[in-house]
């Protein structure tokens, strides 16, 4: 186990910083247009081009890292995030930013999927869950870390944009000079609309809104925490602490789910978002306190969903289809978080910034009673068949890939010599 961690040590500590470039100046680009006067519409665009380009870089990236190989595609990658994160400084243009963070996310994909692929191919079963713990902590955590810079340097200077480039450029140093053979090259998962819905119904359309919700909040959570009052230290402080209640709720929920109807505690969990979301969208909270402590009851439950939806589609499926359908869960899950921030930054331009949670909340409503209705409609995997609840939170799932199912789940790298097996419809 200390051989393996070993091995994968250089690679998790360029992930760090990776991440705590990408959690900069994701909340940095929304603080700072706030501040500009962008639109709220233009603010959710970025989020949307961010989503878009990571949804295609995760069906695209894998062609141009068979092609060059990884170290090159992973040093490339990097390149052009870090550019992007100082041209954006320069250049500070609604039209330029959204176009920019289209490309960001294309790479991104790219980034995350070299990473994840490294790592699978160094992790052994008795150790693929110990790394892929910590590679989700390293995430999270340098996510967190660059969040949590905002207060640090006024946000109207191109300081905290060199910072990201700086962060990026460290990224890229571990695996630029690393010895270590590249893994094996990508895999590029296909997308089957009707056989994701027909195994798990609840799943493919719960994921489909979980992504609108969380890709509407993770855009413009700090475009609401700005048009509420907050400070700029209370906004990093409300995105952070988000990240980190949905990543304690994991544990509870999943293994919840594991006694009872997975359904039950997906329409549970939905409510309780739905819930925290209309006080926010009607009260229209002014206090710092009741506003962060609202928005952390939101993340707590809202980030516990997704992993749910997942293992829910798993216990209907062949345990050799696990990276196929949580992979194309994943990319559903993509699709979605491209348009919760195109509905969400209209409604908060024609409403108010509160209505960004009557966004999560309809979507939330939405699961609730589909997954109520389901729950009717076929009987739920007895609880010795199902499949093991796996945590992933949420939080940076927009930076999860197919790649990340295979590393999460013990023997996923063995693929069958006999052509690829059937979902179990039931």
């Amino acid at each position: 186990m200390k051989r393996n961690l070993l091995s994968v040590a250089s690679l998790l500590f360029g992930t760090l910083f990776l991440f705590m470039g990408n959690g900069l100046q994701g909340i940095l680009l929304p603080v700072r247009g706030n501040l500009e006067g962008y639109a709220t519409t233009t603010l959710g665009l970025l989020g949307t081009s961010w989503a878009a380009g990571f949804v295609i870089g995760c069906l695209v990236a894998p062609k141009l890292v068979r092609r060059v190989g990884h170290v090159r595609a992973f040093s490339g990658f990097i390149a052009i995030i870090a550019i992007i994160a100082l041209v954006s400084g320069i250049i500070v243009h609604p039209v330029w930013w959204v176009l920019l963070r289209a490309v960001t996310g294309f790479a991104t994909a790219g980034t995350s999927m070299i990473i994840e692929s490294w790592l699978n191919e160094r992790a052994t079963n008795e150790s693929r869950g110990a790394i892929f713990s910590l590679y989700i902590a390293i995430t999270l955590f340098g996510v967190v870390a660059g969040q949590m810079m905002i207060p640090l340097e006024d946000v109207r200077t191109p300081v905290l944009f060199m910072t990201c480039g700086i962060f990026y450029c460290i990224a890229m140093l571990p695996t630029t000079l690393s010895t270590a053979a590249s893994p094996q090259p990508l895999k590029a998962v296909k997308l089957d609309l009707p056989a994701l819905y027909r195994n798990s119904p609840v799943s493919c359309l719960g994921i489909l809104l979980v992504g609108i919700a969380n890709g509407a909040y993770g855009t413009l959570g700090a475009v609401f925490g700005a048009g509420s009052g907050l400070s700029d230290t209370s906004i990093a402080i409300m995105m952070s602490a988000t990240i980190f209640a949905g990543a304690l709720m994991q544990l509870p929920a999943g293994r919840l789910s594991d006694r009872i109807d997975r359904r039950y505690v997906l329409a549970a969990m939905s409510a309780i978002a739905a819930f925290a979301g209309l006080l926010l969208a009607v009260l229209h909270p002014s206090s710092p306190v009741f506003i962060i402590g609202l928005v952390v009851l939101y993340g707590a439950v809202a980030n516990t969903l997704y992993p749910i939806a997942v293992a829910h589609a798993n216990d209907y499926a062949s345990a050799e289809d696990f990276v196929k359908v949580s992979g194309g869960l994943l990319l559903l899950y993509g699709i979605g978080t491209i348009i919760g921030p195109t509905i969400g930054g209209p409604v908060m331009s024609m409403i108010n910034p509160h209505a960004l949670f009557l966004v999560t909340a309809v979507a939330h409503m939405l699961i609730t009673a589909y997954a109520i209705i389901r729950s009717r409609m076929r009987a739920a995997v007895p609880v010795e068949d199902r499949d093991a609840f796996t945590t992933i939170p949420t939080a940076t799932s927009q930076t999860l890939t197919p790649e990340s199912m295979s590393l999460a789940n013990p023997g996923s790298g063995k693929t069958p010599e006999t052509g690829d097996p059937a979902l179990k419809y039931s």
